[in-house]
């Protein structure tokens, strides 16, 4: 699994774990797939925000599967 804070390492239909909003105090991970990246700098501190498939907008926190 390697980091989600650099934009280089994501691309959609990768398979990640992502904190939304909501979570950030618990840390709680949500997984899901990439539909569209959000951020446009090549490497953000605290992950690249993405949309996921289903809708939710959270930064990756770990890739998963990657493609």
């Amino acid at each position: 699994m390697s980091e989600g804070n650099t934009r280089a390492n994501i691309k959609p239909g990768m398979l990640v774990n992502i904190i939304l909003k909501k979570d950030q105090r618990s840390g709680n991970l949500t997984e899901g797939e990439v539909k569209d990246i959000l951020t446009s700098s090549p490497y953000h501190s605290r992950g690249i925000k993405v949309c996921l498939t289903d809708g939710q907008i959270g930064r990756v926190a770990e890739i998963i599967e990657e493609d």
